[in-house]
């Protein structure tokens, strides 16, 4: 009996995703001196231009000024806890990022930024990227499968091959931890982790 490699596992996940409407691209592709470069830095971890044309999308009754200001909400830090942060932008995911509205007649007001569009799926930006390195400081990890969703980083996927002894479920859970450790700012948007040995 033969098992698959990881790399089999990965690209038949890609399969799978690409079925489900997620257009499949590598890390090195989009990173800085790759050929189609969607980073400044390994250290980002939200594609900007996805970001910025989905808030452009969703949110057509804001001013320019509003969707700048929610694109600067999601980029900064307000915690270093990885878990706190994600709370927060859950909630931002989910009921859109609050916003100052200036009205016509000069009053302000809040709104809200919408991030996805959840009555019409199809209409979001869906990327797969593979080996998605992020560097932090002097350390940098690469997951296998990095799931984007209008250029927010909201899954991560791990496999092994079954073949490996050492390859095991755990080991990948302990990898997720090591991310953790290492590349926080991956998590903070975090809705999905997947680890799988492709059984």
């Amino acid at each position: 009996m033969s098992f698959l490699s990881e790399n089999e596992i990965e690209d038949w996940a890609c399969e799978i995703l690409q079925e489900c409407g997620y257009a499949v691209t590598t890390g090195p592709d989009i990173s800085p001196g790759g050929a189609h470069p969607e980073r400044t830095s390994l250290s980002d971890v939200i594609l900007t231009a996805r970001l910025r044309t989905a808030i452009e999308r969703l949110n057509p009754h804001l001013s320019q000024a509003a969707r700048d200001e929610a694109l600067l909400a999601l980029r900064r830090e307000d915690t270093p806890d990885v878990v706190d942060e994600n709370r927060r932008l859950h909630g931002y995911l989910v009921d859109g990022v609050p916003v100052d509205v200036v009205r016509e007649d000069g009053t302000q007001s809040g709104d809200r930024a919408r991030l996805v569009d959840f009555d019409h799926p199809e209409r979001n930006d869906f990327l797969a990227v593979r080996q998605f390195v992020v560097e932090k400081d002097e350390a940098n990890r690469r997951p296998d499968l990095a799931l984007f969703v209008n250029g927010l980083p909201l899954g991560v996927i791990e496999l092994k091959s079954p073949s490996s002894e050492t390859a095991t479920l755990d080991s990948a859970w302990n990898q997720f931890q090591t991310y953790r450790a290492f590349i926080p700012s991956l998590f903070r948007f975090n809705e999905v982790l997947v680890i799988s040995d492709g059984t």
